[in-house]
């Protein structure tokens, strides 16, 4: 089923390319880029109370073995497509404040075309000891840590 709003962008804003057309509150069109970033993988965070006891879950569910490690104070748990980790309150405050972990390929076009959409860039892009890494908060409030070469 196709909406008013579906109609209106093939009737009235047909446009060629890597562009889509959006509709304003007036009812105009508006040119958008379409997106050329490509996200190769999502990590997503999640904070238990005992690592110890979660981990079989996960294991279970990934089909994955978890790879453990700590950092400041904070243990970690790398299982299948999630980040776990568990600490104090004042420990995880670091970890937990990132909704999840985005790998891209091209870590500094991502940076500057998420910054260009309206992302607002809390950490730049600095080295780790596993590539480099960046921390954004999008437009509409989600803080993700964007990793890559």
């Amino acid at each position: 089923m196709t909406s008013d709003v579906e109609r209106h962008l093939e009737r009235d804003c047909p446009l060629p390319g890597l562009r889509d057309s959006r509709i304003t509150f007036g009812g105009a069109c508006e040119d958008v880029m379409m997106s050329t970033m490509a996200i190769d993988s999502v990590v997503v965070r999640q904070r238990v109370e005992d690592l110890d006891a979660a981990l079989p879950f996960y294991e279970k569910l990934t089909g994955s073995a978890a790879s453990r490690f700590a950092f400041a104070g904070v243990t970690l748990a790398s299982v299948g497509p999630f980040l776990l980790f568990a600490g104090s309150d004042e420990a995880v405050q670091r970890v937990a404040g990132v909704t999840a972990t985005l790998a891209v390929a091209d870590l500094d076009a991502a940076v500057e075309e998420a910054g260009t959409g309206g992302a607002e860039i809390v950490m730049p892009v600095q080295p780790t000891p596993n590539g480099r890494r960046a921390v954004l908060r999008h437009p509409h409030g989600g803080v993700f840590e964007y990793v890559g070469p």
